[in-house]
């Protein structure tokens, strides 16, 4: 099978990145350090090639009431131009079929961007659902559209070092929204726990912003310290600590689900039908070994499994997120079945660390 490639393939390739298969995808791993990137991150800034995620764009009249209808999340938070939500869209069981962010540009036009793993079947659910409650909408697949993300403490002044068009943007934008620059959607929105920003531009624009960051000093990082820079910051991964049999409340993400107001949504009734009898938590091992996806978490309440796992390299320690029975409390001690021995955890609120600094 061929593998999709993004706009920046061949930059990837010239840095020396180490490509791997990331499904379906020829994705940098790293470009030699692993390790190196996380703290470059934690520490700096960092660019990261987000190219494989789908931008989604809602056009039509009725589309805020559709996507009322279509997300946990309630998009009437949304009532100012730029502004994001996060969210998760569900289906009938209360299963979540993506997790994704939600860009408000007007009252007849939503941004969407969805995970790449579950790109197509999204957008098949979305004109499933549209056919029957909202028809008129159309619903596009901006595959001319590249992503890069900017990430770090030193985010916003490198990208003004790069661009120094977008030096009053990057000053005055505040979290979770949005702005349109020209040709470029500038976010400031991440997947780390650090300040930064990710933009929407075209294919045929990518390498030029890519070259133009990294001679501004933000260094290139691959999908390995993404991944510890978002456990870190207790960010779920699709596949991981969700999925289309798993609910959001026993996934951590009750805060994105709105059950208060009188607002029907797909989930809500099996949602409110089913009360959560697992939660997710943060483990901190206690014990020397390391915490790994779909190890069994064993407590006085019952069995519990990692959903997320890996070392920690900003705490020097083994961290998880695992999904266990709701009447484990937080300080509790639990123990993890790692090669066949019963090693100590502590139960922990995540996220484990933010803006640069530990928090367990």
């Amino acid at each position: 099978m061929t593998l999709q490639t993004t706009p920046l393939n061949a930059a990837h390739r010239a840095m020396g990145a180490k490509m791997v298969d990331f499904g379906g995808w020829d994705m940098p791993l790293h470009y030699g350090s692993q390790l190196e990137e996380h703290n470059q991150v934690r520490t700096d800034a960092g660019m990261f090639d987000v190219s494989h995620m789908r931008v989604v764009d809602m056009e039509g009249d009725g589309v805020r009431d559709f996507l009322r209808y279509l997300l946990a999340n309630n998009v009437d938070k949304l009532q100012s131009s730029g502004r994001a939500l996060y969210s998760c869209m569900l289906n009938p069981a209360g299963g979540v079929i993506d997790d994704l962010i939600v860009y408000f540009i007007n009252e007849k036009m939503f941004r969407i961007v969805v995970n790449a793993g579950t790109a197509d079947n999204d957008i098949a659910w979305m004109k499933e659902q549209a056919a029957v409650h909202a028809p008129k909408l159309a619903i596009k697949s901006r595959t001319d559209l590249a992503m890069i993300a900017i990430q770090g403490p030193q985010a916003a002044a490198k990208l003004w070092q790069a661009m120094p068009g977008l030096q009053n943007l990057a000053e005055s934008l505040k979290p979770f929204t949005a702005v349109n620059m020209g040709t470029m959607f500038v976010a400031r929105t991440g997947y780390t726990g650090e300040d930064g920003f990710e933009i929407m531009l075209p294919n045929q624009a990518a390498a030029f912003f890519w070259e133009a960051l990294s001679k501004a000093g933000v260094k290139p990082i691959g999908l390995g310290a993404r991944d510890t820079l978002r456990l870190e910051a207790g960010m779920n991964l699709y596949g991981h600590d969700m999925d289309d049999t798993i609910s959001p409340l026993e996934a951590g993400l009750a805060w994105t689900v709105d059950l208060k107001s009188e607002r029907d949504f797909i989930g809500k009734a099996a949602l409110l039908a089913h009360p959560p009898t697992r939660k997710l938590v943060g483990l901190v091992l206690q014990d020397r070994g390391v915490l790994r996806d779909h190890q069994v978490v064993k407590s006085s309440h019952g069995d519990g499994e990692i959903t997320s796992g890996s070392f920690s390299p900003s705490l020097n320690l083994s961290i998880a997120l695992a999904r266990i029975p709701a009447a484990v409390q937080i300080g509790d001690t639990v123990q993890v079945s790692v090669r066949d021995k019963l090693l100590n955890a502590k139960v922990v609120k995540y996220p484990f660390v933010r803006n640069g600094k530990g928090l367990v």
